[in-house]
Parts: C-alpha cells; structure tokens; sequence
C-alpha cells in the first residue's frame, strides 16, 4: 500500500516517509531565517500544531483519499472497519465515563496513523500550491524549492492571506474528492 502511495507524495514530503528525513528541511528553514535576518528582508512563516488533527479528520473523506492514491478498495475497507464500532471510554479525577462511540478522527496509538495524516497533507499541499511559481528566487537561475510554506513573494499581506486562504480552501475540498 505504502508503495504505491510513495510515488505520488511531493518530492518536499520528508516526514513519515521510509529512509527520508526532515533534517535538511530543518538546515533549510534555518539558513533562510538567518539570511533574512542578514539582508535585512521580510519574511513569512507559517507554523501549524497538528497536535489536535488527527482527531478531526473525517473518515468518509480519508477512505475517499486512499482510493485517489490507488489504494485498492479491499485495503481500504480492512482500513474502515478497524474504525468502525470504535468505542472509549474517560477515566478523570478517579471516575470513568459511560462508554461513548468515536465516529471522527484517527487515533494517534494506531499504527496507520502517521500515514493517513500524510495523505491529508500531501493532498492539501498539492492542490493549495498547483500551478504556481513557488519557493524563494535566490538568484535569476536557481530556485529553492523544498519549502512550499516558507515563501517571501511580494512580500504584502494580501499575500500571506491569499496563501492561506488557497490551503484552506484545498482543506475544505477534500471532502469532494
């Protein structure tokens, strides 16, 4: 499954992925803050805690993803029904609560969850970020085009809210796969 799901991911996609790393991703980010710093230039960086994420994405939408990525449809419902009939329970101050079914999100503790966060993601960057010019222009030839967020542009608000308004629209689409 992973397999072929591999090929499709953005060549930026470094986290989760088997004998990559974001380290230079990280070197990256770094070196361009410091160089802005040092040429005195506006900068835009967009952090974004995922902390609660998985918790939010919806099912129906992630099974629809996984066929998009070519996951064959009995993988998918081996995937679906790991899901199904999922219950919980809370235990706060000494008191357990009454069984409660959880119809959202993915559990962090599974072992597939890493890998549906990122189908999630690469899905969202692929389509806020299709078919335009990315990355910072270094030099009149060469490009840097490892950092999709990181961007400087025009440098206008009107910008950095256009960008985010295109992620969050790609976010919201997802549910018409």
């Amino acid at each position: 499954m992973k397999d072929s799901v591999d090929t499709q991911l953005r060549d930026q996609q470094d986290g989760f992925c088997k004998d990559q790393s974001c380290t230079d991703q990280i070197g990256t980010l770094r070196i361009t803050v410091e160089q802005s710093i040092e040429w005195n230039s506006l900068l835009y960086i967009t952090f974004v805690d995922y902390e609660k994420a998985f918790y939010f994405m919806d099912r129906t939408t992630l099974q629809k993803l996984l066929r998009h990525y070519g996951v064959s449809q009995k993988i998918v419902n081996i995937i679906q029904n790991s899901y199904d009939g999922l219950n919980c329970k809370i235990l706060h101050g000494g008191q357990v609560t009454d069984t409660f079914e959880v119809k959202t999100g993915v559990s962090q503790g599974y072992l597939l969850s890493h890998f549906l966060f990122l189908l999630v993601i690469d899905w969202i960057m692929k389509t806020s970020t299709s078919g335009e010019k990315h990355g910072i222009q270094w030099t009149a030839r060469i490009q840097l085009d490892d950092l999709d967020l990181v961007d400087e542009h025009s440098g206008s608000d009107a910008d950095v809210k256009a960008r985010i308004g295109e992620a969050r629209a790609a976010y919201l689409q997802l549910k018409n796969i």
